[in-house]
């Protein structure tokens, strides 16, 4: 089986700052860096260190190879990464304070421009089985999500940046919804009643995780671990991807939990993004250190 996932790629340009501006403040950087990132970048990373067979779909410019050559050197297949000449990579502006909290501006360029076409193409090789991921970021998440199914595969859909519309329109063909805990009471405002998806998966940063089997009415709770945040950002797509990666491989859903707020947990320790996403050789050495 494989992981593929339809998102974003992103520069990320990173400020280290004491606090997070107010309005009309201005505050001088502590620091600077430039980094991969982008939700999906992010969650292709981490599906690939957790050790799955990742295949990334999505669209970037024709400059910046070194953000194609960390995606590859993570493990991650670029061969669905169209280049577009006439739009530059999506990039970010991330600022970070000193506890870690961070506020984030996105131009996703070339993310939303993708040719339909050639990207039902990049999917032909699909299989039953298979689990694609998404988050809104990307241009044509409604096709990718029809195509999916029709092979059989499961949709794993990320709501975020939440957009009640995008929700909607996806819904229908998604297997597994994940929002963190401000997304979901979004959702569950503008939507009461049942959702017509298989399960939920709602982070809830350092209270946790949980997951809503839709089907049996059972609820899966894990615990955060406790760690000294460097920096929140990437951890909810590191859980993703791990968590991803943990149902590829055919493991319960508590065990998956477990994996992936692992994973998250060890993110956090760690300036940067898609850069900063641990191996499963670490996630299982810091797992090894936990009580049971």
């Amino acid at each position: 089986m494989a992981i593929w996932n339809l998102g974003s790629i992103n520069i990320d340009h990173v400020y280290r700052l004491d606090s997070l501006p107010r309005p009309g403040e201005t505050l001088a950087s502590r620091g600077y860096a430039v980094g991969l990132g982008g939700k999906g970048a992010n969650q292709s990373v981490a599906a690939a260190q957790a050790g799955a067979r990742t295949r990334h779909l999505g669209a970037m410019g024709m400059r910046d190879r070194w953000v194609r050559e960390r995606l590859r050197d993570a493990g991650v297949d670029i061969a669905g990464v169209q280049r577009l000449p006439d739009h530059v990579t999506g990039h970010a502006i991330i600022m970070v304070d000193a506890t870690g909290e961070n506020s984030i501006i996105i131009d996703p360029a070339a993310n939303r421009s993708l040719d339909e076409a050639q990207l039902l193409e990049d999917m032909a090789e699909m299989a039953a089985g298979d689990l694609l991921l998404i988050q809104n970021e990307t241009s044509c998440q409604l096709a990718a999500a029809k195509a999916a199914r029709a092979r059989g595969a499961r949709v794993l859909y990320s709501a975020a940046p939440f957009d009640l519309a995008a929700v909607r329109a996806v819904l229908p063909e998604v297997s597994i919804l994940a929002m963190n805990e401000v997304e979901a009471a979004q959702l569950f405002d503008a939507m009461p009643g049942d959702l017509p998806v298989e399960g939920l998966l709602i982070t809830k940063g350092s209270k946790g995780a949980e997951y809503r089997d839709l089907k049996t009415g059972q609820v899966h709770h894990q615990p955060a671990f406790p760690v000294t945040a460097a920096d929140t950002t990437a951890a909810g797509d590191s859980f993703a991807g791990y968590f991803a990666a943990a149902l590829d491989e055919g493991a319960a859903i508590p065990a998956a939990l477990r994996l992936a707020a692992a994973a998250a947990a060890l993110k956090v320790t760690r300036q940067g993004a898609g850069d900063a996403i641990p191996t499963r050789a670490e996630v299982e050495a810091f797992l090894a250190d936990q009580p049971n």
